[in-house]
């Protein structure tokens, strides 16, 4: 029965580092999973009640995000500050990339899908790792469906 607290709780400090909702769906799971031992269920259900709850609250957590129109985190202005921010592009490669200067550096940047691949102001779109995603004009200020 401790186990099963004592992981949950690891995960729970776990989740306040990455700040990701699943862990803290896995953690409510070993709750549940302790639950069951302290009343005494054997080992198969201690660990079919753990499941079942982080999966319902996965199920709960996916349904919710979709009823906000969630926003993948690498095209959402109110996370990543570079959405929306303008860039020159001088010329594109073959492969519609390039290197712009921005912010006191330079970037690698690629179009958009379905952009077309022409010099002249662009924005960024959203952020891949390292690279830029560009779309050309200038952000659109009514666009909330990033």
């Amino acid at each position: 029965m401790w186990f099963w607290f004592g992981v949950a709780a690891l995960f729970l400090l776990l989740e306040m580092a990455t700040g990701t909702f699943y862990l803290l769906l896995v953690a409510l799971g070993l709750v549940a999973s302790g639950i069951a031992a302290y009343a005494g269920l054997p080992l198969v259900w201690q660990i079919v009640s753990g499941l079942i709850v982080s999966l319902l609250g996965l199920v709960v957590l996916h349904r919710y995000r979709q009823s906000k129109g969630h926003v993948p985190t690498q095209s959402n202005p109110n996370v990543v500050q570079d959405i929306g921010q303008s860039v020159m592009v001088d010329a594109w490669d073959e492969n519609g990339q390039v290197r712009v200067f921005y912010r006191g550096a330079n970037w690698s940047a690629r179009i958009d899908v379905d952009q077309p691949m022409q010099p002249g102001e662009h924005y960024i779109h959203e952020v891949q790792g390292l690279t830029l995603i560009l779309r050309p004009g200038q952000y659109p200020a009514s666009d909330t469906q990033h």
